[in-house]
């Protein structure tokens, strides 16, 4: 069976957009025997205030860190202007109708684009309906599911979860619900973590298999 890799991400921290490429290049690699599934974790839940992108923290943190990273990876990546950030669950949500239209990658990664890109207000249900008719989505039934609350409750629970399982920065790669690895890394790590993994997991197999005989 592939290696199932859940990947805890919040659509406005700049780093879980900068582990999108470095993921998909490792997923790649193992030619099938990894499937990602990408869940939701927020930063700063409402009422948790948000970040202002003028304010020192978000101007530094760029400055050293998010710019020259992007610069080095080669992926295009702004400071996006919208004041004080906006919050994550609106999307998340989206995510969850997108998931059962089969575009949950999509999804994900024009949310960031959408945000770190385009500058868009994601927390804006107009702006996630125009991201889900660029995508392939029905924008009035995305407008609909949001603004009726039909995955809220579903994505509370998958937020509680995270933080249940102990979650508390992001990305987070979280493999066959075992092994975590927390923070940015490269596709060279990704794949030999994924390997270690699939080994461990064919010898906790082959252990239970020695144990039924």
């Amino acid at each position: 069976m592939p290696l199932r890799v859940q990947v805890y991400s919040d659509y406005v921290c700049p780093y879980c957009f900068l582990a999108e490429g470095p993921l998909q290049e490792a997923v790649k690699r193992m030619d099938g025997r990894v499937e990602v599934e990408w869940m939701p974790f927020e930063l700063r839940p409402h009422p948790t205030p948000t970040l202002e992108p003028e304010g020192d923290y978000l101007q530094d943190g760029w400055a050293k860190s998010v710019y020259p990273m992007a610069e080095q990876m080669g992926v295009k990546i702004v400071l996006p202007s919208v004041s004080p950030q906006p919050y994550s669950r609106l999307a998340f949500e989206g995510s969850l109708f997108a998931r059962e239209q089969g575009k949950a990658d999509a999804w994900n990664h024009r949310m960031f684009t959408a945000f770190f890109q385009d500058d868009l207000d994601i927390g804006e249900i107009d702006v996630l309906a125009t991201c889900a008719e660029e995508i392939g989505l029905n924008p009035d039934a995305l407008r609909a599911a949001l603004t009726g609350g039909t995955y809220h409750d579903v994505c509370g629970d998958l937020l509680s979860q995270s933080r249940a399982i102990g979650i508390s920065s992001v990305p987070t790669f979280v493999l066959a619900e075992r092994w975590g690895i927390p923070g940015m890394t490269d596709a060279d790590t990704l794949v030999g973590a994924f390997e270690r993994a699939l080994s461990e997991l064919d010898k906790l197999d082959a252990n239970a298999n020695d144990g039924d005989a």
